[in-house]
């Protein structure tokens, strides 16, 4: 299982890669207000999460004594090469966490601010926080770049044209049968009961 959670954290963080680097210096660091983050400022705050979640997860609370939150969201990056080694620190912790996952214990139990959740709730929690960020980050850079965002998803208006594209790319025995953009009825990571 951990290897289906390293791949589905590895496409966010692909994302985030190349959101950054569609945009200047200084977008990085643009807030929209006062109370607004910039993108800089989430990456800050999603590695404090992740150093501070993953650093020993097994045997420590998630939310370390030394962590300090508030800081996050205080712009003290200064360069694009310190919000990037932010950024890669936080993901080295993680996906060196995830590494630690095993059949045996993705169901223990581990704290995070004193609660407890099992190893598999711990991740799962994480794999939505971070994409909700990640959706910021990309959110505020389509605002930037406007007609010049390069669009990694289905472009506005142009799901069939999509759609067509991606079954002329496959040969129609590779389409799994009932396939469907949310079940694969011959997937493996299908669960039998759902099978046909």
């Amino acid at each position: 299982m951990k290897e289906l959670f390293i791949k589905r954290f590895l496409y966010y963080k692909a994302l985030g890669d190349e959101t950054f680097a569609q945009l200047s210096d200084e977008q990085l660091f643009w807030q929209p207000n006062q109370e607004s983050n910039s993108i800089a400022v989430i990456v800050k705050h999603l590695s404090g999460n992740m150093i501070s979640r993953w650093t020993d997860f097994l045997t420590e609370d998630g939310e370390k004594s030394w962590r300090n939150r508030d800081t996050e969201f205080i712009t003290e990056l200064q360069s694009r090469e310190e919000m990037l080694k932010c950024w890669e620190n936080g993901w080295a912790v993680l996906l060196e966490a995830l590494n630690q996952i095993t059949d045996g214990n993705i169901h223990n139990s581990i704290s995070i601010r004193g609660k407890k959740h099992t190893v598999l709730d711990a991740v799962l929690r994480q794999l939505a926080h971070y994409p909700y960020h990640i959706g910021q980050i990309i959110y505020a850079a389509k605002i930037l770049k406007n007609e010049d965002w390069k669009n990694r998803f289905i472009p506005k208006s142009k799901s069939g044209e999509h759609h067509s594209e991606m079954l002329e790319k496959q040969e129609s025995e590779e389409i799994p049968q009932n396939s469907s953009p949310v079940c694969y009825a011959k997937d493996p990571e299908v669960r039998d009961e759902y099978k046909n």
